[in-house]
């Protein structure tokens, strides 16, 4: 007899107390295997596949796409013990469907809080409904066990596709979120990569063609629509009431409830200060063409700004100490920190986001540049771990990306500064006493005033300008 088990949400680490179901990667009746991803879920740090501890018959789901769960909330309950019995019931010459869990036979590769993962990845059978319910009456006494599932629609990731039964060929979460928001069926599209793959081009195909369609129907029905629009604004009441029922309410959760909440905590506990200066970058720019260019067409990958500017921070928090520090409040403490663990900011389609670069006091500028690479086209397909965007000790944000010259950054809670880059450009700058063009660019930085006083953070940030103005001063920490 079936024995009927309960799954819940487990905790997902670094103090994440929910998460937001995106997609469901089995149905109830479907058989799973031990550590079989189950759900995908998004919490305020990364984008997870679930897998399940137990394997068995899926009887019943838990939450909606959608839908945000506590950790410790039920995801799923199966019947352990199941799969043999529905298997070998009389009558069942074995050809139960059968679909792959969307693996690509390494496993799951997550590992959670409470267990780990490491088992190929497992295949699950489907039960046909359509089977002779006669031949299968031995299995009956599995039935009581069996808990009915809550009614709720059918994912779109599994179903019949072009005229075949299985699950949709999509592998990016973010193509399942673009279809999502423009309300794209992915079960009604033909994927052009290999082996009918669903890509984004293909998704962005279908909105473009329904947003004609909608343009089409715009068109059809714009007299009826202007008359009505013109009569709701003769009266003043009506128009007011109509821009209240226009007014959009976006709820502050995943990433961007995160970033709400440490920004917030950032502004009410840290007493922060922002100093500023700009900088003539002529010579960094000149050192880094220098670099690149003697690195050879197949000398390695190239060593961005960024890179070089992380470099000269790691060097900066050697002098300065100070600014590698966090303040324990209940202690009344300054912790200064034995490694730099740098933090950039990365803007994703998620939200912003702040990968760390680990131990980047014992990197050079190539091999730090090389993992700013690395984690950022992880940032930008929604993998990062919450392990790759916790632990930063300080924070490198390059805002010049946007256009901009200068801001004033908050602090990354509970860092003690954050360095802030505006775009490096052409200005008049006087260079050995003569009005010149240079590259100049403005940097700003924000610091803990608990942690030190101006003169540490001028220091600190005349250090940072004086290695982007002339490169060579690096050399004496090389």
């Amino acid at each position: 007899m079936a024995q009927v088990l309960e799954f819940k949400l487990p905790d997902l680490g670094e103090g994440l107390t929910e998460a937001e179901i995106v997609r469901w990667l089995v149905e109830v009746g479907d058989v799973v295997a031990i550590d079989q991803p189950v759900v995908e879920v998004e919490t305020a740090k990364a984008m997870v596949e679930v897998p399940c501890p137990y394997g068995g018959v899926v009887t019943a789901r838990f939450g909606e796409e959608g839908s945000e769960l506590p950790v410790g909330a039920p995801l799923l309950t199966v019947a352990v013990g199941a799969t043999d019995a529905s298997s070998a019931a009389p009558g069942d010459d074995g050809d139960a469907a059968e679909e792959p869990s969307g693996g690509s036979g390494s496993g799951s590769g997550n590992v959670l809080v409470g267990y780990g993962t490491g088992a190929p990845a497992a295949r699950r059978r489907r039960i046909r409904p359509e089977r002779n319910t006669a031949s299968a009456a031995p299995a009956a006494p599995a039935a009581p066990a069996v808990v009915s599932a809550p009614s709720r629609p059918a994912p779109v990731a599994v179903g019949e596709v072009n005229g075949r039964q299985g699950p949709v060929a999509v592998v990016s979460p973010l193509v399942r979120r673009l279809a999502r928001q423009h309300e794209i069926d992915l079960r009604g599209l033909t994927g052009s990569g290999p082996d009918g793959l669903i890509l984004r081009a293909d998704v962005d195909s279908a909105i473009r063609q329904a947003g004609q369609a909608t343009e089409a129907a715009t068109r059809t029905a714009a007299e009826p629509a202007v008359a009505e629009a013109s009569t709701a604004v003769a009266s003043p009441s009506a128009a007011g009431a109509a821009v209240t029922a226009t007014a959009e309410r976006i709820p502050l959760r995943g990433v961007r409830g995160a970033v709400a909440d440490k920004l917030s905590r950032s502004r009410s506990e840290i007493p922060d200060a922002t100093c500023w200066v700009d900088a003539d970058a002529t010579e960094l720019m000149a050192a880094r063409a220098a670099m690149n260019a003697a690195s050879g067409p197949s000398g390695g990958p190239k060593v961005s700004v960024l890179a070089l500017l992380a470099r000269i921070c790691t060097a900066a928090l050697a002098r300065y100490p100070e600014l590698n520090s966090t303040v324990d409040t209940a202690a009344r403490e300054i912790v200064r920190l034995p490694g730099v663990h740098l933090g950039f900011a990365a803007q994703t389609e998620r939200g912003l986001v702040v990968p760390v670069v680990r131990d980047a006091h014992i990197r050079n500028a190539e091999s730090i540049g090389a993992e700013i690479a690395r984690l950022t086209e992880l940032a930008r397909t929604g993998k990062l771990s919450p392990a790759q965007l916790t632990g930063g000790t300080f924070t490198l944000n390059n805002y010049g990306v946007f256009g901009v010259d200068g801001s004033t950054p908050i602090i990354n809670h509970p860092e003690a500064a954050m360095l802030g880059v505006g775009r490096i450009m052409p200005k008049p700058w006087v260079h050995q006493g003569e009005l010149a063009v240079r590259q100049v660019v403005q940097l700003s930085l924000t610091f803990d005033h608990r942690v030190c006083d101006g003169g540490t953070a001028g220091g600190f940030l005349r250090y940072v300008a004086d290695c982007v103005e002339q490169p060579a001063v690096l050399l004496r920490t090389l």
